[in-house]
């Protein structure tokens, strides 16, 4: 009998390390690794897209596109390289042109990724088109990821009181048909493959089994399902999904998984073997890779100091207690007969063992992801209302459900956080709610992200944004960035290709500040190795360009 495979996409390099260590690691630090990497024969690495492009540049002074080849000619073409993409948003808040689109995917795959993860922050399948075509045209493979959230939870004294009001409570919008629905579009899109993206670690072992189960049965493609572990239930819904299925998961390795993070790899593949079900990658390279990024721990460490180490392990050599082996083979029992809560105490246990971070309990109740808990605690902290934590929970179903219910993930779990705060400020200041609004959060009331889940009442967009009718953003008031001329350099272009103006389309402050630093190392370079290139620069573009002496004078004296 052939035993049953299941492919791993890892994480380590972009999700990894931006949950861990707010996205970090130099170059340096992913070349020493990369090696491993190669001979480790992963399926998929997810390396690039997220946070990664806009941090190498704005805190290590290095540029995205780099980073993507070197890792690309690093690792060769056995494993697939998996970039993060939000659609027709890209990176950023506003959708852009198809222009922008188009050169983003083409370049991005001639440097060297081969799947783009296209998701949309309100599931609005009309805001993946673009990004599914010029993946498509250009060669590349579509991973439709489908953003996973739950509906708000509402007090049954808010129930009750609905039933006497005209403002009515939602009924279940987030369902397994919603995902089902969602997948089965997008399948007939072009895309490829499907994965139900868990940003928050919100999807607990029983919806990830019904969800894999169902999709499984209703789509042709590979499901894969992609999820955190702040919230407790990542590890054993990672578990469902493959007892139930699923053709892909995504894990990282040891040293960098748990807590923020995804599930280990290291702890999925016990889980694997035990069920006889095959992983073709090289455990003896994984384990290097561990080593190494325990090194990486160690000098990240700044940029996260609640990190936890987790108890040192070598899966090849180190065997497990006779009792931690035991709670693997309850868990795999547990989720066999679906008894989840059972399931749950013995994932626990085992994470207890490796010395993982517990379950976020605030997080969990919540049911909000653990960055937009951050951010609204860190609001309040600044406005000296910390004490108004609990309300502010109280009131975030409330603000998503005015808002359409969108998805609580980047950027729309950000928008519905910072709103949140602002209508309790509101009502401390005796105000009425949203008097204070981001402009993020018009927008999203008026539709300039896109569809909401959930039809958002006209008398209150109105009140938002002074129109009852959805307005889509109009992409043909686009306007490119400028790519000024440097004239303290010589008279070039800030630019000086197509990649680097994408740069400067997708994160205009940032890069700019970026490619400056990188011109003028250039021309400071061509300075020291030709001492004449300043009279030949000068002579040139006072022919060319009239460029007066004193301008001249005054670069020469700064160089």
């Amino acid at each position: 009998m052939t035993r049953k495979k299941i492919l791993i996409r890892d994480l380590t390099l972009r999700d990894g390390q931006q949950s861990q260590f707010a996205t970090r690691m130099n170059q340096n630090q992913v070349d020493r690794i990369l090696p491993y990497f190669k001979e480790a024969s992963f399926y998929a690495m997810e390396v690039w897209g997220g946070a990664v492009p806009d941090s190498v540049m704005r805190f290590l002074n290095e540029n995205p596109w780099e980073r993507l080849e070197k890792i690309k000619e690093g690792v060769g073409n056995k494993t697939k390289l998996t970039a993060l993409s939000r659609g027709r948003n890209l990176f950023g808040y506003n959708p852009y042109p198809d222009s922008v689109i188009e050169g983003f995917c083409r370049n991005a795959i001639k440097s060297g990724i081969d799947i783009m993860r296209v998701f949309d922050a309100l599931n609005d399948i009309d805001n993946y088109k673009s990004t599914i075509k010029f993946v498509k045209e250009n060669n590349g493979i579509v991973d439709g990821a489908i953003c996973y959230t739950t509906d708000p939870k509402f007090s049954l004294k808010e129930r009750i009181k609905s039933l006497f009001s005209s403002e009515k409570l939602p009924p279940k919008i987030f369902t397994v048909d919603y995902f089902i629905k969602k997948s089965k579009e997008l399948e007939s899109l072009g895309a490829d493959m499907i994965t139900i993206k868990d940003m928050a670690g919100l999807i607990d072992p029983e919806m990830s089994a019904k969800i894999v189960k169902n999709l499984k049965r209703e789509i042709k493609i590979p499901v894969d399902l992609h999820t955190h572990c702040t919230p407790g239930y990542g590890l054993a819904s990672i578990l469902m999904a493959i007892i139930n299925g699923a053709d892909i998961v995504d894990t990282v390795i040891y040293n960098f998984a748990g807590g923020p993070a995804a599930p280990a790899f290291e702890l999925v593949k016990i889980f694997t073997d035990k069920l006889g079900i095959e992983i073709d990658v090289n455990i003896e390279a994984v384990v290097k890779i561990n080593q190494e990024l325990k090194k990486i721990c160690e000098e990240l460490k700044p940029f996260n100091t609640e990190y936890l180490y987790p108890r040192e392990f070598n899966i090849l050599k180190d065997s497990l207690p006779k009792d931690v082996e035991k709670l693997f083979d309850n868990s795999i029992n547990y989720a066999l007969k679906n008894n989840i809560s059972k399931l749950l105490d013995e994932i626990h246990k085992i994470e207890d063992y490796f010395g993982f971070p517990k379950p976020n309990e605030i997080v969990k109740h919540a049911q909000i992801p653990g960055g937009m808990y951050t951010n609204m605690r860190s609001q309040l902290e600044q406005a000296k209302m910390i004490d108004m934590m609990e309300r502010v929970l109280m009131a975030v179903p409330k603000v998503r459900l005015d808002s359409g219910l969108p998805p609580l993930v980047t950027p729309t779990s950000q928008i519905v956080g910072v709103q949140a705060v602002n209508c309790i400020m509101d009502e401390k200041n005796n105000k009425e709610w949203y008097t204070t609004k981001s402009s993020q959060f018009v927008n999203l009331v008026k539709g300039s992200y896109g569809k909401t889940p959930y039809k958002i009442d006209p008398e209150f967009r109105y009140k938002i944004a002074r129109t009852r009718e959805e307005i889509p953003y109009d992409v043909s008031n686009y306007k490119k960035q400028p790519n000024p001329v440097l004239e303290e350099f010589g008279g070039i272009p800030l630019a000086q290709n197509e990649k680097e103006e994408l740069l400067l389309e997708l994160f205009p402050n940032v890069a700019k500040n970026f490619l400056k630093k990188l011109r003028e190392k250039e021309f400071n370079e061509k300075l020291k190795k030709d001492p004449d290139f300043l009279k030949k620069l000068k002579k040139k573009n006072r022919i060319n360009d009239g460029i007066d002496d004193d301008l001249w004078d005054n670069l020469s004296y700064n160089i």
